[in-house]
């Protein structure tokens, strides 16, 4: 899939920056919910003077511009998501595999939410460990 990250930047007010791009670029292009080491490994061959430390302030930056979505892994690398539509995680504790379910029901929750604070949920992450269909065989 060819990503347009130019127009991305430009629709979203941050600084555009080589760099910046090639993170989001990897991130968005690989749906296994890549770890800052995955993205500089993927990287560091054809961008040498690309840091470990730059990865990581572009990933947190990208996170904090609602450009990605950031996955804590319990006893793990943070992970990242460049799908931004809400959706629930399934996080293997055997592999470390990071796999995106969606589950409309949890919309009823917010809205029961709402109606007895009065609280407006925004956002939310939710994350189910266990064991994958893969490491159970």
């Amino acid at each position: 899939m060819i990503i347009n990250t130019n127009r991305i930047f430009r629709r979203i007010i941050m600084r555009y920056s080589k760099q910046r791009e090639l993170v989001l670029k990897t991130v968005l292009e690989n749906k296994i919910h890549p770890n800052a080491e995955f993205v500089y490994n993927t990287l560091k061959e054809e961008y040498p003077d690309l840091s470990l430390g730059t990865v990581y302030r572009n990933l947190n930056s990208l996170v904090k511009n609602d450009m990605l979505r950031k996955i804590s892994i319990p006893n793990g690398s943070d992970c990242f998501d460049g799908t931004l539509a809400e959706h629930q995680h399934l996080v293997c504790t055997q592999c470390g595999k990071v796999i995106d379910i969606c589950i409309p029901e949890l919309e009823k929750v917010s809205n029961n939410v709402l109606i007895k604070t009065g609280f407006t949920i925004n956002s939310s992450s939710l994350a189910f460990e266990g064991i994958c269909k893969e490491c159970n065989k």
